[in-house]
């Protein structure tokens, strides 16, 4: 039964990987006078070859757009084994409210060629910078100066992730980046964060990935994604090796490391209850990859939804929904990001609010607004020696409510182990009691210690959350030896995991 319903969750998450388009739903088709151009242009060819990738695309021409009255362009991409969207009418929104959109098959994916490098700044990043280069030879597309057309893009997953790889490439390459605008939905700050933090894989997902697209990485690359989902672990010597290689650059965590930031507008989704690119990508995306200027005209908006799987082992919970898209004034994250681009292409006044500050979904389904998420209370908790195996999980009582956190928590303790390769999963959550406490939108976070060590310092980032506690419930610490997200990882022998002197840090809502 267990197999069965890991099977069904598995199936359900390649849909939603690939179908990661997230476009607002249109109920007629487009105009016929819609023209539909598809295409391709030549890329830089893969490492040591001389062929150049063919990267393609559907292009859509609205109704009226021609050199004498230009339009801005909206680019458009896939998920993570997906491809481009070819018909007009899944853009009808954006047509009709006279945008020109740009749709592409990713490198390796539907019919462009060449292998899957994950947002690589040196090849899918420029992937996406000769499509601008194209789009700036469109005489219907307007021009803020000769070569620099207007431009914004959407996309979630895969298709948030081409967004950061083109303008960060760009604004490297030549200082500055022709991006006017993005609105990126579920993707991630650093890979390798987000796929197995703190080196411990989030098997589950990389599981669904692998089935979704895995074929199209370069071969060294995917033997050591094999390593990595049969392990749980981050693989060590060559396979090691290849994959700390592969990911090096892939997000702007990497850029931003090196002094880059982008200082354009971004409207950034992300799902507090996505169990791969969870909260705390996004938050970091909004704190550090925009200059304070750029956030000051920005927006974050988590909504429950995403690459969300239910959280069985620890039990979890979250409300589906967006609130706060609707608490802005929209029905979707998709109609806000077309506000959003009126606004930020077309100077038009969409009577869009909220900018600099962070709009959360709580775990219950209303919509939380801030203009921080600082830590600002620290609980001490008593000593903790973790179960082990398949123990039930601890669930250690830190505040009565009514209290309401958001934000990033953060535990502080000194960590000892008797053998290596222990570890164990760390989340807020809420209940009446300790039995019947679920960890809030379905969320944990690991802490892996290859090597036996005694008294170690460690800071364990726990999942960014908002939720409300109400009274007659309480906020609990959850210590779980196993976490579904992270199938199969119980270390090579079962060994506690004793933290002393835990401090827990959070955002309490004032």
């Amino acid at each position: 039964m267990r197999r069965r319903h890991a099977a069904f969750r598995v199936t359900a998450a390649l849909t939603l990987l690939a179908s990661a388009t997230l476009l607002p739903a249109t109920a007629q088709g487009a105009s016929s006078a819609v023209v539909t151009t598809n295409g391709c242009v030549a890329s830089v060819p893969e490492p040591g070859t001389a062929t150049p990738v063919r990267i393609c695309y559907s292009l859509f021409q609205p109704e009226g757009a021609s050199a004498r009255k230009t339009v801005p362009l909206i680019f458009h991409s896939h998920g993570w084994g997906g491809s481009r969207t070819k018909d007009p009418a899944a853009f009808k929104s954006w047509l009709d409210a006279g945008y020109g959109v740009l749709s592409f098959d990713q490198r390796s994916f539907g019919e462009s060629t060449g292998v899957a490098h994950v947002m690589n700044p040196d090849l899918e990043g420029r992937d996406v910078i000769k499509l601008v280069d194209f789009v700036a030879g469109l005489d219907w597309v307007t021009k803020q100066r000769p070569g620099d057309p207007l431009i914004g893009a959407i996309g979630g997953s895969y298709g948030g992730g081409y967004q950061f790889a083109g303008a960060f490439t760009e604004l490297r390459d030549k200082g500055r980046t022709r991006f006017d605008a993005l609105a990126p939905e579920v993707t991630w700050w650093d890979l390798k964060q987000s796929l197995a933090p703190d080196e411990a894989a989030r098997t589950m997902w990389l599981t669904i990935l692998f089935a979704g697209g895995g074929t199209h990485l370069p071969p060294a690359v995917s033997a050591s994604f094999v390593a990595l989902i049969s392990t749980g672990t981050w693989p060590t010597g060559q396979a090691g090796r290849d994959l700390d290689a592969f990911f090096a650059k892939n997000g702007p965590a990497w850029h931003v490391k090196h002094g880059r930031k982008l200082d354009i507008p971004v409207l950034i989704g992300q799902g507090s209850s996505d169990n791969l690119f969870n909260l705390n990508q996004g938050l970091q995306n909004f704190d550090k990859a925009l200059t304070a200027s750029a956030r000051s005209r920005s927006l974050l908006v988590g909504y429950n939804g995403g690459h969300a799987l239910p959280s069985v082992l620890p039990p979890g919970f979250a409300t589906p929904g967006d609130p706060c898209s609707i608490a802005l004034g929209s029905p979707n994250f998709g109609a806000l990001s077309q506000r959003f681009m009126a606004l930020n292409l077309k100077k038009q006044d969409s009577d869009l609010s909220g900018f600099g500050r962070y709009h959360l979904a709580t775990a219950d389904g209303r919509c939380l607004t801030q203009r921080s998420l600082a830590p600002n209370k620290r609980y001490q908790l008593g000593r903790i020696v973790t179960t082990t195996g398949l123990g039930v999980p601890l669930n250690l009582e830190v505040a009565k409510g009514p209290i309401t956190v958001a934000g990033i928590p953060r535990l502080e303790a000194r960590v000892s182990t008797l053998l290596p390769d222990s570890g164990a999963f760390f989340a807020l959550s809420v209940g009446t009691t300790p039995l019947d406490a679920k960890i809030v939108q379905n969320n944990t976070m690991p802490l892996r210690e290859k090597r036996v060590v005694h008294h170690a310092r460690r800071s364990i980032e726990l999942p960014g959350i908002a939720v409300d506690v109400p009274a007659g419930k309480s906020l609990f610490l959850t210590v779980s030896p196993v976490a579904d997200m992270y199938a199969g990882q119980n270390g090579r022998l079962p060994a506690p995991l004793t933290l002393t002197d835990p401090t827990l840090t959070l955002h309490r809502v004032p």
